[in-house]
């Protein structure tokens, strides 16, 4: 048995780390899109299922620190007010993990990319997009489902999840802790499912190790940045950050 998947040269070691540095960055200035940069980037040169084992214990260590950083309190209060939708998506990410060996990669790029990409130019181009108070349970709802599945089947359920805290006015300082809450539980969920359908084994473990020291060193270079920025910029930040990821998985989905 080897200590990292054959088919990974010095040269494929020194990329997927420096992915996932910048990731770390991003992760830690905004809150999210670690797995989604891991993954489109990655995915450029690497094997998308070895990509999906990859980021699963960076993700698990970082959401845990984003948590810890907010404070155990902030979390409690995020459960307990975000609790519909953190429970669809554990359950649903938890499940769909068990459909990635069977589902073609390209597909699950378009699925995540191209209702991430528009939504995010229509803000960005200036129309704020808002739920009603009134509506906000089932919008939890839709929103928890779809993302459960992404997370599940691509490994990310970021961009849907900013998506829906975005559209319910959630403070820069609030979403950073949901956030937090919500991969963390979700990024465990996915450990699961994927030790379960075999994505992460004896082999994979290794390469997902290998990556949590950059993944924590671009972090903390991130939350300099973070505490350094209004809400304004944050979420024009945020939107831009997942339309830059948005249309870069459309890429990986039309051409492989």
């Amino acid at each position: 048995m080897s200590f990292l998947p054959d088919l990974l040269t010095p040269g494929l070691i020194a990329f997927a780390l420096g992915v996932t540095l910048l990731a770390g960055v991003v992760k830690g200035a905004v809150g999210f899109a670690m797995p989604l940069i891991m993954i489109s980037g990655m995915g450029i040169l690497l094997d998308p299922k070895l990509v999906i084992a990859g980021i699963i214990l960076p993700i698990v260590l970082t959401n845990l620190l984003q948590v810890a950083r907010c404070g155990w309190a902030e979390a409690k209060a995020a459960l307990r007010d975000y609790k519909v939708y953190i429970l669809i998506v554990c359950v649903l990410i938890l499940l769909s993990a068990q459909l990635v060996t069977v589902i073609s990669t390209g597909v699950m790029y378009l699925v995540l990319g191209i209702p991430v990409t528009l939504l995010c130019a229509i803000q960005l181009l200036g129309l704020k997009l808002v739920i009603p108070e009134a509506r906000r349970l089932v919008a939890s709802v839709v929103a928890g489902i779809l993302s459960g599945l992404l997370g599940g089947l691509a490994g990310t359920w970021g961009p849907t999840t900013v998506l829906y805290l975005v559209a319910i006015e959630t403070p820069k300082a609030r979403q950073i802790v949901v956030q937090g809450v919500i991969y963390g539980l979700g990024s465990i969920m996915l450990l699961a499912g994927h030790l379960k359908s075999g994505v992460m084994n004896s082999e994979t473990v290794w390469f997902s190790a290998l990556l949590l020291l950059p993944a924590l060193a671009g972090m903390w270079i991130g939350f300099q940045i973070q505490d350094r920025i209004d809400q304004a910029t944050f979420r024009k930040a945020t939107l831009a950050v997942l339309l830059i990821a948005g249309l870069n998985l459309i890429r990986r989905g039309l051409i492989g």
